[in-house]
């Protein structure tokens, strides 16, 4: 009878290399895969974001350097340049709002608040900004700042189940450069 100690089998099996490569590249392959798809989702986020801090930063300089007053054509206007510089298909949101702090009464105000883009982003109002004081600059009596936020649903290409649909927001916030303040004007 033919017997074979566990000892020899195991060492047998140590030493055969036969099909090794096909083992390795079945479980090896989808892991590199999932790798480079999970670094690319997590460059592309990075990157999303960025673009949206750039076009938010650039809203904020142009109207900080406004010296007529804007108006709905301009708001628009203010809309497809950020739609440009974040580089998509314009889901974007963008609110502009002009907040003034009286030093008197201790409080920020809200001069004018627009919003241009379509979703759950709602104009300002003097409760929200008490509310969000924490955030805002500690200012001199009768100093305005002007708030940009965007907001944007970035939805990933690879469903990895680690990054979903998720919601990325900016917040710039300026000082107006040539004039006193910025005017709304309903034109």
């Amino acid at each position: 009878m033919f017997k074979v100690r566990p000892q020899t089998w195991l060492k047998r099996f140590r030493n055969d290399e036969a099909g090794t490569v096909m083992v390795e590249t079945v479980i090896c392959l989808p892991l590199v895969f999932w790798t480079l798809a999970a670094t690319y989702e997590f460059f592309e986020i990075h990157r999303y974001a960025s673009a949206r801090d750039k076009a938010s930063y650039t809203i904020a300089d142009m109207i900080s350097r406004e010296m007529q007053p804007v108006t709905p054509v301009y708001m628009d206007n203010a809309k497809t340049v950020f739609d440009m510089i974040s580089n998509d298909d314009g889901n974007n949101q963008l609110r502009v709002t002009i907040v003034k702090y009286d030093a008197d009464e201790d409080e920020y105000t809200v001069k004018w608040s627009e919003v241009r883009g379509t979703g759950g982003m709602a104009v300002l109002d003097d409760a929200d900004v008490e509310a969000d004081r924490a955030r805002l600059p500690i200012m001199d009596d009768g100093e305005e700042v002007i708030v940009i936020d965007g907001v944007s649903l970035y939805a990933p290409l690879f469903s990895l189940g680690l990054i979903d649909p998720t919601i990325i927001q900016s917040r710039v916030l300026s000082s107006p450069r040539f004039a006193p303040q910025i005017v709304w004007e309903d034109a």
